[in-house]
């Protein structure tokens, strides 16, 4: 093959690999496409005008100043685009300080080329070609120790990078030693492409550009299969996301279905067949006896049986409200048991805005007259007051019925003491001695 026949091989492999990243380019919109078709496009535009065939006839000095600067317009490039092709802001910092200052020194010695060859004739003199050589070498070291220090990462994209820049430094070297040793400038282009020096820098370039398409495309490759990665990742964190919600709205369900129970509980223990029964006799005796007496006794037992019912509508009450419901409930045990029952009080107005679960206190007060004997001699004595900071303390006598065999089953403390955990409050505090038992359960901050 001719070396003019091949430089048109070369030139049409190195257009069909610029046209194509050109297409990836405008596809992707990445700075590191662009770089590489600008990179491509300074030595496609550099070999056209050193093909053999050229028709566009240049001043020798001109012609050696082209011949100079174009590799070093693409070296420039090639070290912004090795910068953003193996990401070295991120991964090798001091690399990329180095590079600004071998950009820096290829301006200089732009500027170099343009004294020689348009403002003397040393572009002429041996002098020319000794200075381009080292810069050459320059680079050709520079190039080098990108290597070595890209070799320590170790990956595919790598060292695609590191195989495609060795590749150009050897062909680089190859057309040099060959141009400085062989090449007679003076004497017509070589018959064989094998013959010119520029061939295997040509080849260099091919080659290259090759390893640098291909790790674009793996570069690309991983980043998609990151991407699918990363939306995998996050389609499961949805699907999670959706399955605690999810979940939690069943807690949430499951939760109302227990606070429906509770209540549902709660209000069947309050509304005793037994306590109506008694109240209903009570009001019967009282009817004949004491009208005045029986009146106040309806009205009070109307205030009981109304809140018990409107108490379930709601989760807390104010301690106010509550003990007024308890003054209604004391009354009827009152009129019922005389001086067999005995209700202090002693709570400061300060606490009168704090909450807690409604029928809390009946709920307690129920339970000590029904386990405890109730009677003139032995009166029943129900104490209820703050102790200490948010505490409210509920205290009886202890008097068991004797001769009654009776086991608790206590569905009351049960019930005030799920009320609480349904609430996320602290448990109630039980105890019980020979002389007395003692509730004592933790206020709610006012609303």
């Amino acid at each position: 093959m001719t070396y003019e026949t091949w430089v048109l091989v070369f030139l049409g492999m190195l257009t069909a690999m610029l046209l194509y990243n050109a297409v990836q380019w405008l596809w992707y919109q990445e700075r590191v496409y662009a770089l590489y078709t600008l990179y491509m496009l300074v030595w496609l535009a550099y070999f056209l005008l050193r093909n053999p065939s050229r028709t566009l006839e240049l001043p020798t000095n001109d012609w050696y100043f082209l011949r100079t600067v174009g590799p070093m317009v693409a070296y420039f490039i090639y070290f912004d685009f090795t910068t953003s092709f193996l990401d070295l802001h991120r991964r090798a910092p001091a690399l990329v300080g180095i590079f600004r200052y071998t950009q820096i020194g290829l301006l200089a010695y732009v500027l170099v080329e343009i004294i020689f060859c348009f403002a003397t004739d040393l572009w002429a003199k041996p002098v020319h070609e000794i200075v381009h050589t080292i810069v050459r070498v320059a680079l050709a070291l520079i190039s080098v120790y990108t290597v070595v220090r890209v070799y320590n990462h170790r990956n595919a994209v790598d060292r695609l990078f590191i195989t495609g820049s060795s590749l150009l430094i050897l062909g680089g070297l190859a057309s040099m030693l060959l141009s400085i040793f062989w090449l007679d400038l003076s004497a017509p282009d070589p018959a064989m492409f094998w013959q010119a020096p520029l061939t295997y820098l040509h080849i260099g370039i091919f080659l290259e550009l090759l390893c640098f398409s291909l790790g674009l495309a793996y570069r690309h490759r991983q980043e998609s299969i990151r991407k699918a990665v990363v939306e995998k990742n996050l389609e499961k964190e949805r699907e999670q996301r959706l399955r605690e919600q999810a979940e939690a709205e069943l807690a949430v369900q499951q939760l109302k279905q227990e606070m429906t129970e509770v209540q549902m509980r709660a209000l069947q223990v309050q509304i005793s067949p037994h306590f109506l029964f008694n109240s209903l006799n009570t009001l019967s005796s009282l009817i004949t006896d004491d009208p005045d007496r029986a009146e106040r006794f309806v009205d009070e037992m109307s205030n009981v049986y109304r809140y018990l019912l409107q108490a379930n509508d709601r989760e807390l009450t104010t301690l106010a409200t509550e003990m007024r419901f308890v003054q209604s409930y004391y009354h009827l045990l009152k009129t019922r048991y005389g001086h067999g029952i005995v209700l202090t009080v002693d709570i400061a107005d300060t606490y009168q805005t704090y909450q807690l679960p409604p029928l809390t206190l009946q709920l307690l007060i129920e339970n000590a007259v029904k386990h405890n004997v109730v009677s003139s001699d032995r009166p029943l004595t129900i104490h209820i007051a703050i102790d200490g900071p948010k505490s409210l303390c509920i205290r009886n006598n202890i008097q068991r019925k004797i001769g009654v065999q009776h086991t608790s089953t206590q569905k009351g403390l049960l019930n005030i003491m799920e009320k609480y955990r349904l609430l996320n409050q602290p448990p109630i505090q039980i105890t019980e001695t020979d002389e007395y038992f003692e509730v004592i359960l933790q206020l709610i901050d006012p609303a």
